[in-house]
């Protein structure tokens, strides 16, 4: 293995750290990239458009293998995000197809893939609002819930933001 060759990772920062660990690797001249998504948020009084790091708690470093552990000494990185026991390598051609995307589109977000289809899910508001259901398509803004009720399945159309995750624990029948 050449340990002069640079190598992508990816780091864990803090909690709403990763433009500040951006700022540190910028000023060490260490190559990251730290990819931002414009995000309109709305306050009482105004909406803004902000820059969001769009993957949360990451920033990506390309550093050569001989000095990647000495990252770990800049504040606010908590450590490399591994894979079978060892940093996990990133592709040179993953990085760019984020940038590539993020170019070409606005309003990107990043789907936990927590929320995979057929996980149980809770509505949240409206006229079904605390009903549970299984969530079986997601399509932009809006998702398709299937609830199974009195013997019937009923399919509804929901607002992605009116449906949350339900975590199962053992023994739960939900």
């Amino acid at each position: 293995m050449n340990k002069d060759i640079r190598y992508w990772y990816a780091v864990y920062t803090k909690p709403r750290w990763e433009k500040k660990v951006a700022a540190a690797l910028e000023a060490k001249g260490i190559e990251y990239y730290c990819p931002l998504n414009k995000v309109v948020k709305q306050w009482s009084d105004r909406k803004k458009t902000v820059l969001e790091p769009l993957f949360k708690s990451y920033v990506f470093v390309q550093v050569k293998e001989k000095e990647k552990w000495d990252l770990l000494n800049i504040h606010g990185i908590v450590n490399y995000v591994h894979w079978l026991g060892k940093p996990a390598r990133i592709r040179e051609s993953e990085i760019e197809t984020v940038k590539r995307f993020l170019h070409e589109f606005s309003a990107v977000e990043v789907v936990d893939e927590d929320s995979a289809i057929h996980s149980k899910v809770k509505i949240k508001h409206g006229v079904l609002m605390n009903y549970h259901g299984i969530l079986m398509e997601v399509s932009g803004n809006r998702a398709s819930v299937k609830i199974e009720s009195m013997g019937v399945q009923l399919t509804a159309v929901f607002d992605k933001k009116n449906i949350e995750l339900i975590e199962e624990k053992k023994g739960d029948d939900v």
